[in-house]
């Protein structure tokens, strides 16, 4: 594959040679290759497995991707996505797991993936609360998304930054940084969004799909939504139930990023918001349900670390996680904690 002009191109992190220089060489060891991310995935999961896959395919790789879940409706655009399935493939030779701390986060069952027999395991991931699940770990807090990484692997290995696979990568990068917002977004950041632009990325046009795109019922969900919000001690909250979700024809990803909203109100210093999830006749108390998560910081509280007692995860600033009903109570204990954790 021929070298391109890396004279624009942003130097790869030194502490990142390593474990980018040994990923290569298992890489060029295989040739079979199957790629997934986390559930309900969100632009960085999907525009980094597309990503990856481009680059797979430059090298002349076999390779599947696969979600357990279905594609949003705003990303069912992107280059490759309908080379995407929704199950598992037989002994590749090397299984990649993108923006996960395990094989559960996945959506498929541990059983099922085990059943794969994959010859190696491989985790690439940028969350604070990335854990070293695989045969390979490859995790970069610093990195403002795992699309990030999966540029800084395509970079070093020499290949072209395709049309195709640039658009996937600024995807991810765009919405896994908030748009260049949050506080992971850095020069570096902008040089790497620059050189994907200049690879093929159209930025209006992926904002536009992005961002322009939503479904009628995604503002009813809002407007739902937003009438709940309540707001003390710095942190606001809302939330949507199962059956306001059925009246305004809303699915779980019409409700991917309400709690935007309630971040940007200015004396707000954590945001907060509770989906109900369907009720699973078979769990012990039905009526009191339990409720996902977001949430949202400014810097002053690690919601990570919050989420994190809940048996979740995430970025400092942008974290979620599961919680048991009823709702009241789940709004109290989730308060408390965010209260000890010191945005009261």
């Amino acid at each position: 594959m021929a070298a391109q002009d890396t004279s624009t191109i942003p130097e790869t992190l030194a502490s990142n040679r390593s474990s980018i220089g040994a990923l290569l060489e298992l890489i060029a060891q295989r040739q079979s290759f199957l790629v997934t991310s986390h559930a309900r995935p969100d632009g960085d999961a999907l525009g980094s497995a597309l990503g990856l896959m481009h680059l797979l395919d430059g090298m002349g790789k076999q390779v599947t991707v696969a979600f357990d879940d279905p594609i949003p409706a705003i990303y069912r655009w992107m280059p490759g996505v309908e080379r995407i399935q929704r199950g598992l493939v037989i002994a590749p030779d090397a299984a990649i797991v993108l923006e996960c701390d395990s094989i559960e986060r996945t959506g498929f069952e541990p059983q099922a993936f085990a059943a794969m027999q994959a010859g190696l395991s491989i985790n690439i991931d940028h969350h604070l609360s990335g854990r070293p699940f695989a045969d390979f770990n490859w995790i970069d807090s610093e990195a403002c998304a795992v699309g990030a990484m999966i540029y800084d692997l395509a970079v070093a290995s020499g290949a072209k930054i395709t049309p195709a696979m640039a658009t996937c990568l600024y995807t991810a990068v765009l919405t896994d940084t908030g748009s260049f917002t949050y506080p992971s977004t850095v020069a570096s950041t902008f040089a790497l969004a620059e050189h994907l632009v200049e690879s093929g990325a159209d930025p209006n046009t992926i904002a536009r799909k992005v961002y322009f795109s939503n479904r009628a019922a995604k503002i009813r969900a809002l407007s739902v939504a937003l009438a709940t919000m309540q707001i003390e001690n710095g942190v606001a909250w809302a939330w949507i139930t199962v059956e306001q979700m059925e009246q305004t024809g809303a699915v779980v990803e019409d409700c991917e990023g309400i709690v935007n909203y309630l971040i940007g109100i200015a004396e707000v210093e954590v945001a907060v918001f509770f989906r109900e999830l369907e009720v699973d006749p078979a769990q012990k108390d039905p009526a009191a349900g339990q409720f996902r998560l977001s949430l949202r910081s400014k810097g002053k509280v690690d919601v990570a670390e919050v989420a994190s007692r809940f048996g979740g995860g995430g970025h400092r600033d942008a974290s979620g996680c599961t919680v048991a009903g009823p709702l009241q109570t789940a709004i109290r204990r989730l308060t408390a904690e965010l209260c000890e954790a010191g945005v009261c």
